[in-house]
This record gives structure tokens, C-alpha cells and sequence, in this order.
């Protein structure tokens, strides 16, 4: 069992992973358990197959079919134990490729290709009620960015809104949430604010579905976000960056660049360090 911390921010912060690289997958109660005694919002077990890597991802209630940040903590992971180059992963429902460079400090940076993409209109019931959920009044909503569902092997919500402080006040009633979401298939609940002085999205991301109030560091919503982006035509730049934790005491840094073509995959790029 490795424990690493993804997307760190100047060697701090960072959402921790599990990491356990085995010969053969665990059972899936023996997966469940050690994820609860572990305690991060995720833990990645991974075994050799074929070329490749099989990997599964587990909360310490639900299993996802993707998660971004124990991907990346994966990459350190498999740095430290089989050395540099790129690692293909096969998921529940498709496969992906890491990148993994060794830093100068001794730690790791990992880019992972995500899953492809989609995303669509949420139902007005379910921003109706999620609004709620976190008592935001619609005015607090970004005109240019409607609420849509954005799928990147998981799918989230995704919700801009007008100011910074509306990101630090985040709440929300957090049994409700959680069963709202699990109705919705839905993984995280992504709140952000777009600096447009600095190209930078500032999110929060609840995670009531997997028992987790909020992670510091979301890949897979930030793959989600990119192909959403994509998919309104957005004018802003292709690459760009994402400052989630912050107000947790948990900095991150998570670089994103994406392409022209319509539901293809996503670049996700993060810094490492051990916990």
C-alpha cells in the first residue's frame, strides 16, 4: 500500500490516494475494506494484464468507474516501483494511458489521456433541486456557462458561477446531496469561478456520492469540465489550469489542455509527493 498525495501544489496539498499494486485483483469486499481503513476518497488497486495495467477504483462506499486523482497518485506509484515511461490502464469500461516523469525533487509528474467525453443539458428538476441543496439563488449563476452534465469516465455536474466568494461559502445539505446523486449517477458536484485575468478555474467539488463531504483534487471532473468547455464552444484557451483545495487547506494544481475534436480525450497533468 502506497500512500501519495496527487496534484500537490508547490510540493503541499494535494488529494491522497491509495495506491496498491498487487499480482492479482482482490476480492471485492477485501477492496472495500481496505479503501474504508485507508479513509482517502479513493484508493486504485492495479494488477498486470497483457501490455497493460487493470485498475479499479473504490471509495470507502461506492466503486467508480474512473477517478483522476488515484490515476495520477497510480503514476507515482508505478514510477517508484517499475521506473519512467507510459503505463496503459484498463478500466471498467475502456482503457487509458499515464505518462510518468520523474521531477528533480524525487517525485513524479503524471499525465494521464482520459476517457472520451460528453456532456448535455441536466434536467431543470435536478438544478432545481441541487440549487437548493447548496442555497445558491439563480443570480449567483454564470450566464455563459449553462449546468450541464459532462462525462469523462465519470459524470459530474458542473455549475460556474459569478464570484469568488460564493466558491468559499460553498454548503449543502449533505444526506440529501448524496441521495440525489447516487439517483443521478452522479460522482462529484463541480462548483467553480473563472478567473479570466489569469485563465484559471478556482473549484469545489462535493463528493457526497462516494462518503466524502468534498475532495481537495478531482481529475475526472476536471477531464469533465475540458470536454464540457469544448462542447459550448468556449472562447477561452485550451489549455488552462485548475485551483481546487484552497479552501480546505489543501492547495492543487491540475493542468488541462484538450483539442478541437468533439468528444475526444482529455490531457490531465499533476505533480505527486508521498504522504
Amino acid at each position: 500500500m502506497q500512500k501519495i498525495a496527487a496534484f500537490s501544489y508547490n510540493n503541499k496539498g494535494g488529494n491522497p490516494a491509495g495506491v496498491v499494486i498487487t499480482d492479482k485483483m482482490p476480492k471485492e469486499e477485501e477492496m472495500f475494506s481496505i479503501a474504508k481503513e485507508v479513509g482517502f476518497s479513493e484508493t486504485a488497486f492495479l494488477h498486470p494484464k497483457d501490455d497493460g495495467w487493470r485498475i479499479r477504483y473504490f471509495s470507502p462506499e461506492i466503486e467508480v468507474d474512473f477517478c483522476g486523482h488515484a490515476t495520477i497518485a497510480t503514476g507515482a506509484g508505478l514510477g517508484q516501483s517499475h521506473g519512467e515511461g507510459t503505463y496503459k490502464l484498463f478500466l471498467n469500461n475502456g482503457e487509458i494511458s499515464i505518462a510518468v516523469k520523474k521531477t528533480a525533487e524525487n517525485d513524479f509528474k503524471v499525465t494521464l489521456q482520459s476517457p472520451e467525453t460528453w456532456s448535455k443539458p441536466a434536467p431543470q428538476s435536478v438544478i432545481d433541486d441541487v440549487l437548493g441543496l447548496f442555497n445558491l439563488p439563480a443570480t449567483a449563476l454564470h450566464a455563459d456557462f449553462p449546468i450541464r452534465y459532462a462525462f469523462a469516465g465519470a459524470k459530474h455536474l458542473i455549475l460556474v458561477v459569478n464570484d469568488r466568494k460564493t466558491i468559499a461559502d460553498m454548503k449543502y445539505e449533505f444526506e440529501k446531496t448524496k441521495t440525489l446523486m447516487l439517483k443521478e449517477g452522479l460522482v462529484t458536484i463541480s462548483l467553480l469561478w473563472l478567473d479570466t485575468n489569469n485563465n484559471v478555474f478556482h473549484s469545489r467539488n462535493a463528493f457526497a456520492s462516494g462518503g466524502v463531504y468534498e475532495d481537495p483534487a478531482t481529475g475526472a471532473a476536471a477531464a469533465a469540465l475540458a470536454g464540457y468547455l469544448r462542447d459550448i464552444h468556449w472562447k477561452g484557451n485550451s489549455k488552462f489550469e485548475i485551483i481546487q483545495g484552497e479552501d480546505m487547506g489543501s492547495p492543487s494544481r491540475l493542468i488541462v489542455e484538450y483539442t478541437p475534436t468533439i468528444g475526444s480525450s482529455i490531457k490531465i497533468s499533476g505533480s505527486t509527493r508521498d504522504i
